[in-house]
């Protein structure tokens, strides 16, 4: 009989029952290598950076890469492949298409816009904005002075994104606002609405000058579900902060590993953050060899669980949660990758023993359940699956809706019949049809109307090149507003009403 706290933890906010999401437990004992492609131009291998499944439903089964020269590449991860054709004709064979993006190393991409555009962020120190259908720059982010390592969007507004750098310092862009002129003379060119610099410098960093072991460089950045709030982390050490976009002069609360331990146990840095599709789990991947997994709402306990046995030796090795919150995978650099059931921390993980190289960058499949990708400084990604378990969450006959607990929010329903799937004959962007045809489009694909938080917009409206220094100071602490993560009960909009209803 299942108890009263089962019961409760099924319901969304204003007292529905929600579906829970399909898991497996036992899917990590099973899973097989469906596909494994070269990375390379012009007959000239690549090493790849970063990886990223499409977020909607209709295209989930296009992954984007990057890679060390500066290219995108798109492929289609329905095919499979046998061990009789080489990584080259298996590339060859799914590559939907693939540009140049910048004369530098891309190291991260981010989908917004229901797949109709991607970002890339560059050692160039720009990011920039593509259109996927015409393969064309409709933007180019610049302020940052050091190379981009990361990037994450708003949950629910693409315009809102929040970039990482190696100089230090975050910067919240709003796409939406581009000076009509600017020093560059380009039309397109976006400047950050705010910046934070020396978000992760430790004290001890500052008694060195200029030591390498002192890297102030910000690994990942996070937008988290609450719409107000970014998590950050750094090389510096495994300090994870989170901030307010609504104040940023100093951050909201901070964790790590191990609290208790003095300064200079904890100086292992964080190289990947990732987040489930609840937002309630936070994973970090540590350069100590652990992934350490955090409860958004229970900060100050430290991490939930670790979970051990991969090699993370440089700060390319990334790690993620899958999207039902069941499983981790990291990458490893003794040319593996391991995957953990997440309820078993203490089981031996799965180890993916196809790749020849450090495994450096993963992504899990945000629709197929046990479906994730690997990459490889051998030149290679891979595609894993497990059979059995090939199945779609986002049925187009019944998608969840999440309500905001507002003070006089009406009961919506949060399971409605529709299709995902335009019903029209067009062939758009990705389709069957033009899996392997130029990307173009007769008629443009017009996403969804979004907006940002009023209170994001009240910190977003403030002016542009809005400078905030991340120390702590008591006037700063005195004018922030309450923390998001220990709310008053006179404000509602936080990230605890996310999770829970109003008792």
């Amino acid at each position: 009989m299942e108890s009263i706290f089962t019961h409760v933890a099924s319901r969304e906010l204003n007292s529905f029952r929600c579906r829970k999401r399909p898991r497996f437990d036992g899917f990590v004992s099973g899973i097989n290598e469906t596909a494994a492609m070269a990375v390379q131009h012009n007959g000239q291998d690549s090493i790849p950076l970063s990886l990223s499944f499409c977020k909607t439903s209709k295209f989930s089964h296009i992954l984007a890469l990057s890679d060390e020269d500066g290219y995108l590449n798109l492929f289609d991860t329905r095919r499979h492949f046998t061990g009789t054709t080489s990584f080259e004709e298996n590339a060859e064979k799914s590559k939907i298409c693939e540009w140049a993006t910048h004369f530098n190393a891309v190291f991260d991409v981010c989908w917004i816009k229901e797949d109709t555009q991607i970002l890339t962020a560059s050692g160039d120190q720009t990011m920039k904005v593509w259109d996927v259908q015409e393969k064309k720059c409709i933007g180019t982010l610049i302020g940052h002075s050091g190379s981009v390592k990361s990037m994450s969007s708003h949950p629910t507004n693409a315009d809102i994104i929040v970039s990482g750098s190696r100089d230090g310092s975050f910067r919240l862009w709003d796409l939406r606002c581009r000076p009509a002129a600017n020093r560059f003379g380009e039309p397109n060119i976006c400047t950050s609405m705010t910046v934070v610099k020396g978000a992760h410098v430790s004290s001890q960093s500052k008694r060195v000058r200029k030591s390498k072991a002192a890297s102030m460089s910000i690994t990942s950045v996070l937008c988290l579900k609450d719409h107000v709030s970014i998590a950050t982390a750094g090389a510096v050490d495994s300090v994870l902060k989170f901030w307010d976009t609504r104040n940023l002069r100093t951050f909201v609360t901070q964790t790590c590993p191990h609290p208790q331990t003095t300064e200079k146990t904890r100086l292992h840095g964080i190289s990947s953050l990732s987040q489930d599709d609840s937002g309630l789990l936070l994973s970090a991947s540590c350069m100590d060899n652990r992934i350490y997994l955090y409860n958004i709402l229970q900060l100050e306990k430290g991490p939930l669980k670790s979970f051990s046995g991969c090699q993370i030796d440089t700060f390319f090795v990334k790690a993620a949660i899958s999207p039902d919150a069941s499983h981790v995978v990291s990458g490893s650099s003794d040319g593996k990758a391991y995957v953990w059931q997440v309820n078993k921390p203490q089981e031996q993980p799965l180890a993916l023993k196809s790749h020849d190289g450090e495994v450096t960058v993963v992504d899990w499949c945000p629709t197929e359940v046990g479906k994730l990708a690997t990459a490889s400084d051998d030149f290679t990604v891979r595609v894993w699956n497990k059979n059995s378990y090939v199945y779609n969450r986002k049925s187009p006959f019944s998608i969840r809706r999440r309500v905001m607990a507002m003070p006089s929010t009406e009961c919506k329903m949060l399971l409605s019949n529709e299709d995902t799937c335009p019903k029209s004959e067009d062939k758009t962007f990705l389709s069957n049809e033009t899996l392997h045809q130029p990307i173009k489009s007769d008629t443009p694909i017009t996403p969804p109307k979004v907006h940002t938080s009023e209170g994001l917009m009240d910190q977003l409206s403030s002016g542009f090149d809005q400078t905030e220094s991340s120390e702590k100071t008591p006037e700063s602490t005195s004018k922030s507003p309450s923390s998001v993560l220990n709310p008053p009960s006179s404000l509602k909009r936080t990230i605890r009403d996310y999770f829970l209803a109003s008792s």
